[in-house]
């Protein structure tokens, strides 16, 4: 039986053809070519893996104990990604296409079909290690040298992409044993189908760059997308999507081109700032607003001493208004009950521990109407923690509703309308 037409004739390929043919006379099996031949290919196969699993097993384990003498961040983050291993995944390929030559005759199709797909592992393998590369690297940077949080990782998807295309590009020509180059020119008749495949790739890989470019978002940042229910913290950011916490925990998933095409806004310059806004309106009862005499404003400063030295100041600079400029803009006058209490709550939310005096502090009557006569405190927390300033702007509003009786003065709780809230949703621990 000739079995040259894929087993070699030399010395290691006819030694293993005899320990077949002894393995089927011990179970009365006839020497068939075809048989010996599928024994012959399985074993090759076999042997094959084997030899590479050992040999990534005893690299692997070589290059953690190098690995491991070095103390660090780093090389804990190395051991962690398993990146030895996935680079060394490369190696079983490479030793059944070392051993090949050995086990099959050159001439034979079956021998080029096998190599063809020895190689084709080969370059899988390759591609996972390299992307287990990029992926350690990517990870080090974003940890270690951007602090500012810019979004980045579409680069990285950028970079996996077109590696991962050429990766294709060449295992096709190796499948079809067509020149690369021959495949990269018929590319052109399905640029347009490619275009659209890879549409929000592009758009979004775009709209990284403009955002990186102008600082426009960092992951951790919160915003708020109008045209979208997208209203919370940014999770992650990729090619295809901006993934978005909101404050009740639902996930909501943007397209980054939809920040760049319209408009969205950005709390991160609050969080920066470590102050965030009371913007309230109380709602006065206008048949309660009427002029005061010197007793009545007396009778009001003993209860609220506060106002002692405001009133001391006007009766000895003979004015009935005040108005002092800048971040305070303490204001009021004894003219009226609701002159007096606007400077009451000016000196109130400016003596306030919790209200920071580096932001405009303002108190201000706004235009009246059906409702009544509308108070607006205008001020900053020193401090953006939400559960913080909810405690804070609910003291405020609490001690000003409880103060306004001393005035003569009454709040509309008749009417139908809604307290005026700053353009703010709730934020979680900033």
């Amino acid at each position: 039986m000739d079995h040259s037409t894929i087993i070699p004739s030399h010395t290691i390929a006819s030694w293993l053809l005899g320990v077949i043919d002894k393995f089927l006379d011990i179970f009365g099996l006839e020497h068939h070519g075809a048989l010996e031949q599928a024994i012959y290919l399985c074993i090759i196969v076999v042997v094959g893996f084997a030899l590479g699993w050992i040999v990534k097993k005893a690299i692997v384990a070589l290059l953690r104990r190098i690995v491991e003498m070095k103390k660090g961040a780093s090389t804990k983050d190395l051991l962690q990604s398993h990146l030895i291993s996935k680079c060394c995944s490369i190696i079983p390929p490479l030793v059944i296409l070392s051993l090949l030559p050995f086990a099959f005759d050159n001439n034979h199709h079956l021998y080029t079909i096998l190599m063809r797909l020895a190689g084709l592992y080969a370059l899988v393998a390759f591609a996972i290690g390299c992307s287990s590369v990029m992926n350690f690297v990517f990870s080090q940077y974003n940890k270690r040298q951007n602090t500012r949080g810019l979004p980045i990782k579409g680069v990285l998807n950028i970079a996996k992409g077109i590696l991962w295309i050429i990766i294709v590009i060449i295992a096709v020509s190796m499948l079809v044993d067509k020149s690369p180059a021959t495949l990269l020119a018929g590319l052109g008749v399905f640029a347009s189908a490619l275009m659209l495949v890879f549409k929000d790739s592009i758009l979004g890989f775009v709209a990284g760059i403009q955002m990186s470019q102008n600082d426009m978002i960092h992951v951790g940042d919160w915003i708020v997308v109008p045209s979208t229910p997208a209203n919370g913290i940014v999770l992650d950011m990729t090619l295809s999507t901006v993934k978005v916490q909101n404050f009740d925990n639902t996930i909501v998933t943007i397209p980054p081109y939809t920040l760049i095409s319209g408009s969205f806004q950005n709390y991160r310059g609050m969080v920066q700032s470590g102050a965030r806004r009371i913007m309230q309106e109380l709602i006065i009862d206008i048949s309660t607003i009427s002029a005061i005499t010197s007793d009545q404003v007396d009778a009001i400063v003993a209860k609220r001493p506060l106002l002692k030295d405001f009133v001391a100041n006007l009766r000895k600079n003979n004015a009935t208004e005040q108005n002092d400029g800048g971040m305070v803009a303490l204001n009021g006058s004894i003219e009226t009950n609701l002159g007096l209490f606007r400077a009451y709550t000016a000196l109130y939310v400016y003596n306030n521990p919790n209200i920071t005096h580096d932001q405009q502090i303002l108190v201000n009557t706004q235009k009246p109407d059906l409702s009544g006569y509308r108070l607006q405190v205008y001020c900053f927390t020193n401090t953006t923690d939400w559960d913080k300033f909810e405690s804070i702007q609910s003291a405020v509003l609490e001690h000003l509703a409880a103060a306004v009786a001393d005035f003569g003065l009454a709040l509309n709780t008749s009417a139908d309308v809604t307290v005026q809230m700053a353009s703010e949703a709730p934020k979680n621990n900033a």
